[in-house]
């Protein structure tokens, strides 16, 4: 019995290490973004060149979508050296494209959206990591509504009506909500198989803590953009 007890706490160490692992690198993703976005805003040369090339901006935005959907399409075949340069490469352009939101929204309005976003996150990744309660079915649930919610999007890039945007942003503030306590509890399952099989220090190992980096980084962004439609108050 004192054998299993002491295998039970080993496994648990190494359950802890991977998901501390891949929240380490959620945040290393997500102060990525946030540097280039503020040190591109702050730019006069880049904000001059961005409002007086909208098109390139906008090819920007469709290569970042290109590269996520590739990320999470071959991430298995990905070698971990890759994966973590893909996960990066995105954060920095996930900056470059975020980085309107600096010249949209003051920067009050954006810390304090950026702050009640860490809060929600943090409870509903703690929920997902810590309940007994299968998640499955609500994963399933929002991330059906996801595409409903992208392809809505793209709609009103056109018809840019300030109800929808509203209705996004509760849509997307309730779909990421979902996604994040469902991704929480994934990533405690990936930890759990990692330490059964290959071993929590191994190469797939490592590459999984990424994946699962990308996910929650995913969420947050998501969750914060969703929020500040809602909340963002007027534009400067």
């Amino acid at each position: 019995m004192n054998q299993t007890l002491s295998i039970g706490a080993t496994q648990q160490i190494a359950i802890s290490r991977f998901i501390t692992r891949t929240y380490g690198w959620m945040f290393i993703g997500l102060l990525l973004t946030a540097f280039v976005s503020y040190f591109l805003a702050s730019s006069e040369a880049f904000t001059g060149y961005i409002l007086q090339n909208r098109g390139l901006f906008m090819l920007a935005v469709f290569a970042e979508l290109g590269l996520v959907l590739a990320l999470t399409a071959f991430f298995k075949r990905l070698s971990t050296a890759m994966a973590t340069l893909g996960f990066l490469a995105y954060s920095t352009l996930n900056g470059v494209t975020l980085s309107v939101i600096f010249m949209s929204y003051a920067m009050g309005t954006i810390s304090q959206v950026f702050f009640i976003t860490a809060g929600m996150f943090g409870g509903l990744a703690v929920f997902g990591t810590v309940t007994r309660k299968d998640l499955t079915g609500i994963g399933s649930f929002v991330g059906m509504g996801l595409w409903g919610l992208i392809l809505l999007g793209f709609a009103n890039m056109f018809i840019r009506s300030e109800s929808l945007n509203m209705g996004l942003g509760l849509a997307g503030v309730v779909i990421f909500s979902g996604l994040t306590a469902y991704h929480a509890q994934k990533i405690r399952a990936m930890a759990y198989q990692a330490t059964t099989s290959g071993g929590i220090g191994s190469d797939e190992a490592d590459k999984g803590a990424i994946f699962g980096a990308l996910m929650l980084y995913l969420n947050f962004i998501n969750l914060f953009l969703s929020l500040l439609r809602l909340f963002g108050g007027r534009r400067r």
